[in-house]
């Protein structure tokens, strides 16, 4: 199995943590994770990709064992988390790479893409919305509730989203099996979230999640200029980023490959990772070595 390294670095004055594996002459991947998680999420599928490619996957600020700045001394925004992740690949020369979205991973991938459309060399979405179709609206509603007018009661809506229970929710809701979701998972997320003052900068990142729907027009037209290889691996029971959200790829990417992971949540690779790894190998190995 291959060794994974688990580093530290400063960017841009603050502690970031990335996991690190495979050869570093091989076609990089960067995974970029979701809330309320951390790279940890990846931790079994690094091994499954890194015999065939450099795989590198940090934790955002204010995320795992990454830096947790004050929201006064930092600007907690997909923008912010971009230009992090931005720095984060330059200084390691990493100038072409895959990318793995999920959940908050997209809007930050999708800005490394518009930012240098020549450094992406494919993109896997793992229930990273790019589509208005993807959002399930009952689960937005507070979101956009809370960013048009952030007051005491639309704040106190969303702060329920940091608790234990929304937190476990994430991970085992429309899952066939639950009982495969290791507990450990949404333990974890829940006491790092819990972290001092982690909640004033939780809530301004659940309030600019309305930046990322205008940037979709943008998004689509990168899509229909540059073609560039997509992988959609979804679980179809997500009620956060509904299956929509990835047959809508098919609008703008002519050969996108869409997968519908039936009993599959919105942590797919809790419950499904012999599948994603499996479909990503596959991918990948036709879209990155195929261009060495």
């Amino acid at each position: 199995m291959a060794e994974v390294r688990h580093r530290f670095t400063t960017v841009r004055g603050h502690r970031v943590f990335y996991r690190e594996a495979g050869p570093t002459d091989a076609p990089a991947v960067v995974l970029l994770h979701g809330y309320p998680t951390s790279s940890r999420m990846f931790r079994h599928l690094i091994p499954a990709l890194a015999d065939r490619f450099h795989v590198i996957a940090p934790d955002h600020l204010g995320f795992g064992q990454s830096a947790t700045p004050l929201a006064q001394d930092f600007d907690y925004t997909f923008d912010a988390l971009a230009d992090v992740t931005e720095a984060l690949l330059t200084q390691l020369r990493v100038e072409r790479y895959a990318i793995y979205v999920q959940d908050y991973g997209a809007p930050i991938g999708w800005r490394l893409a518009l930012r240098n459309p020549a450094a992406i060399t494919a993109i896997v979405s793992q229930n990273g919305n790019a589509y208005d179709e993807g959002f399930v609206p009952d689960f937005w509603a507070p979101v956009w509730a809370y960013a048009q007018s952030p007051n005491p009661s639309t704040e106190a809506a969303l702060r329920g989203a940091l608790s234990e229970e929304a937190i476990r929710w994430q991970y085992t809701h429309g899952v066939a099996e639950p009982e495969l979701v290791d507990p450990d998972t949404w333990a974890m997320d829940y006491r790092e979230i819990s972290r001092p003052h982690l909640d004033r900068a939780q809530l301004d990142l659940f309030r600019d999640y309305a930046t990322n729907p205008p940037l979709y027009p943008r998004l689509h037209e990168y899509f229909r200029a540059s073609q560039v290889p997509l992988l959609a691996v979804w679980g179809a029971e997500d009620e956060i980023f509904g299956p929509e959200g990835a047959r809508a790829f098919a609008r703008d990417l002519k050969n996108a490959q869409i997968h519908l992971v039936q009993g599959g949540g919105h942590f797919l690779l809790e419950s499904h990772l012999d599948t994603v790894a499996d479909m990503m190998r596959t991918f990948l190995g036709q879209h990155l070595l195929s261009q060495r």
